[in-house]
């Protein structure tokens, strides 16, 4: 893995639960889905289950999701649902609101993924296209 290459990092200067809200819209218009929208708000979530964080703690983790895709491409292959889940983590740094994406290599794609080099090919579209919402929703 190449951070360099692999993780995708950018700032917005809307908060975190703005840029979060503006994203949500933007994957909606290209037919993707927030999996978590009840949950990607960490705060929230590790207090209902008993976790206690300070009140400005500001991290959401937003599953992003194309089902029209996945569904075909999980009936597929079912070995191909490790490298599925695809997060966007945003948070606060120093005042800013920092945005964090990882997506994997086309080797890494077929060191776990053997014997299915479409998969390859598709799922490195699906990352191209993470990033260009990221940008437009900031």
């Amino acid at each position: 893995m190449n951070r360099n290459k692999d993780l995708y990092c950018t700032e917005s200067n809307k908060s975190v639960s703005q840029f979060a809200s503006d994203l949500a819209d933007t994957v909606k218009r290209y037919a993707f889905v927030v999996n978590n929208l009840d949950t990607m708000d960490m705060k929230k979530t590790f207090r209902e289950h008993g976790g206690e964080v300070v009140d400005d703690f500001d991290l959401h983790m937003m599953q992003i999701c194309k089902p029209t895709k996945a569904d075909k491409s999980l009936s597929m292959n079912p070995e191909r649902s490790i490298l599925m889940p695809k997060f966007v983590m945003v948070f606060s740094k120093d005042g800013r609101t920092q945005i964090r994406y990882l997506s994997y290599s086309a080797e890494l794609i077929s060191e776990f993924v053997p014997d299915d080099p479409k998969f390859t090919g598709s799922l490195a579209e699906t990352f191209t296209k993470i990033r260009s919402m990221i940008d437009e929703a900031k």
